[in-house]
């Protein structure tokens, strides 16, 4: 009776626990990005036109078309993950582009060149 008991009793700890845990954990996919261990979904490219490049301040002006976050079409400055991106841009430039919130700043993490 007492193994019967512990047996119902684990199951049903595990039964309450393992929800809570698997929620926690994001799903591995083949063709996801890896950033500091954790699977990150492929970002979702936006169309821009550099605008102006200020490598003084580590920033890029682009005009946008709308973000995959709901921000709508516009021109601004993005800080870039890497400043050596920097010297890849030049005013006129089409590019690809995914951003992201980083230390509070919209950030360029992604490019390609159109």
């Amino acid at each position: 009776m007492k193994t019967m008991l512990s047996m119902t009793l684990a199951a049903l700890v595990a039964a309450t626990t393992m929800p809570a845990l698997a929620a926690n954990e994001k799903p591995q996919t083949a063709d996801a990005h890896h950033h500091g261990g954790h699977a990150m979904a492929p970002a979702t490219l936006t169309e821009g036109l550099v605008k102006k490049v200020d490598k003084t301040a580590g920033r890029v002006t682009l005009s946008h078309g709308p973000l995959p976050n709901g921000m709508p079409a516009m021109t601004m400055m993005f800080r870039v993950k890497d400043p050596a991106w920097l010297d890849q841009f030049k005013a006129g430039d089409q590019i690809l582009f995914a951003a992201d919130q980083v230390n509070g700043a919209m950030t360029v993490v992604e490019f390609k060149r159109k």
